[in-house]
């Protein structure tokens, strides 16, 4: 836009209109300046006899001055050059003259942009001793010119700049940019924000849960949570927003959670806090990379939705094994104590993992099948819920207080210290540092119970999630995963006690609230005795060891 004055604002005779002229000048050193008549004092003069020269083409000093005396010019950090600035970008200028370019700046990467702004704001400039003036056509030429050398200047910052980049990340450095949720930048490194880190650790363990980006997503939402908060660039304070499935994923697949530093195709160790353990992040790596499913299904024990809930009667687990015969799979559950200490130790022998499976699902459909037994499950667990969750609810709403009362008091002792003397002032540096201890104190705390309250949300959330499916078991049962029957069966058995030698299987309920015991006889227990009848009991895809 035209930042002309017109006639009514004060022309010159000829009715020109009036382009307001401010002169800048600049000496690098202080000596000199307290004389008479300084440098500073002779580029104004020769600018103001050349403003004078144009008068005839509405040419007018202003009044203020722009002198820096004792500044550089390999900088734009310069008092008088920056209220320049100012006043151009407020209208009040529309020439700026001054005796020689290398005035205005040595650099030029910084004379390009200068000249940029002046454009931007259509401001003309003029260099009076070496004929110079971006208002002909032939100081327009020269300027882009030197726009030219200046463009390959800041092509050759950029490499420099992505060559130091590449070695700083190589050596584990945070090198700028957003801050991930769950860290803080002091000193330009990373450090671990504990309150931000808890929403980083629930996303990590809804998705090992769900194995969906997207339901880790809305489970957060209800939760309440929202992503990082960050400033802007203009300075202005961006608030969280809800997650979505994207926005989750990013923090799985992020390197820097498991404390490396990522550069092109390769991690580097980093010098910042992992708040995931990398050895977790990997197995989340592979769980994303679609592979994790397909390299179970191809291992030698499928999955076994007993696992870890069967006592044998010597007091050992039965863990899940297979074996293969003719190329086919069976798979059973034996005693850890043979496993241990040989076939003498312990009496019972293997048992068929669809046998011993076939029982346990169907005690957890006798559960399902009796909708008052399925709330009053939930509704008691929902109880013992509400009755961890409410203190550490009290809890979390006191410790701001306290951290905020303990922030005041250190605020205080700081400026009392700064009056004391002798005695005193030790006595207050060492509350001071008692203050400080309690501060870390009360905000460790605040997290610890900001992540007993996510495992809390866990749970309901697992808890409701075992309420619909049990209330639509029969349907539910067959499109479940093999992972997901084995949580749905854990959620509600608690342990299944098996007798081998004397054909009894006891089941009892997880701890919902209940104490209840669901007991009863295999009808065909896998005795010796009964080998045959055992092997025909279980699948044709199934056998004895």
């Amino acid at each position: 836009m035209s930042r002309r004055s017109n006639g009514a604002n004060g022309s010159n005779g000829a009715g020109a209109d009036v382009k307001r002229c401010a002169i800048y000048t600049r000496k690098s050193t202080a000596r000199g300046l307290e004389q008479e008549f300084s440098s500073l004092d002779a580029q104004r003069e020769a600018c103001e006899q050349y403003i004078a020269s144009q008068v005839r083409l509405g040419w007018k000093l202003v009044d203020e001055r722009y002198d820096d005396g004792g500044f550089t010019g390999a900088n734009l950090e310069r008092p008088a050059f920056q209220r320049l600035l100012d006043d151009l970008d407020a209208g009040k200028i529309d020439v700026v003259v001054v005796y020689k370019v290398d005035r205005l700046s040595r650099s030029l990467l910084d004379f390009a942009r200068v000249m940029e702004r002046f454009g931007r704001t259509d401001t003309a400039f003029v260099s009076v001793t070496q004929n110079f003036s971006t208002a002909d056509a032939i100081g327009r030429l020269t300027l882009n010119m030197l726009m030219s050398f200046a463009e390959f200047e800041r092509e050759m910052i950029g490499e420099r700049t992505r060559d130091k980049i590449a070695a700083s990340r190589r050596r584990g450095k945070w090198t700028g940019g957003m801050l991930p949720i769950g860290y803080k930048a002091i000193n330009k490194k990373l450090v671990i924000d504990e309150l931000e880190a808890v929403v980083v650790r629930e996303i990590y363990e809804l998705y090992e849960q769900h194995r969906s980006a997207l339901s880790v997503a809305r489970t957060i939402n209800e939760r309440g949570r929202q992503t990082k908060r960050y400033r802007s660039a203009a300075g202005t304070l961006k608030s969280g927003r809800r997650w979505s499935k994207d926005a989750v994923l990013r923090i799985l697949k992020n390197p820097v959670y498991a404390g490396l530093i990522p550069y092109g195709d390769e991690l580097y160790e980093g010098e910042h806090d992992a708040i995931i353990d990398p050895e977790r992040f990997k197995r989340m790596k592979h769980l994303l990379s679609g592979h994790g499913r397909r390299s179970r299904a191809r291992g030698r024990n499928p999955e076994y939705i007993l696992r870890g809930l069967l006592r044998c009667s010597c007091g050992k687990a039965l863990t899940p094994a297979s074996t293969r015969k003719g190329g086919r799979e069976y798979r059973y559950y034996r005693c850890v104590t043979q496993d241990k200490h040989g076939r003498k130790s312990c009496p019972a022998r293997p048992l068929p993992a669809e046998a011993i499976e076939t029982f346990v699902v169907d005690k957890v459909r006798d559960v399902a099948a009796d909708p008052r037994l399925v709330d009053e499950l939930f509704g008691r667990l929902q109880c013992r819920i509400e009755e961890r969750r409410e203190p550490l609810k009290t809890e979390r709403r006191k410790i701001p207080t306290r951290i905020a009362s303990l922030s005041a008091e250190a605020q205080r002792l700081a400026e009392d210290i700064g009056r004391a003397e002798g005695p005193a002032r030790n006595h207050l540096d060492k509350r001071l540092g008692e203050v400080g201890d309690d501060i870390a104190r009360a905000e460790a705390r605040l997290a610890e119970v900001e992540r007993m309250l996510a495992q809390i949300d866990c749970i309901e959330i697992d808890a409701r999630w075992v309420t619909e499916t049990l209330s639509q078991f029969d349907a539910a049962w067959d499109i479940l995963s093999h992972e997901n029957r084995g949580r749905l069966v854990r959620a509600i058995i608690k342990q299944v006690d098996v007798d081998e030698p004397n054909g009894t299987i006891a089941a009892t309920v997880a701890d919902l609230g209940l104490d209840e015991v669901i007991t009863a006889e295999v009808a065909e227990p896998p005795t010796k005795k009964r080998k045959s009848r055992a092997r025909a009991s279980s699948s044709s895809d199934e056998a004895r060891p």
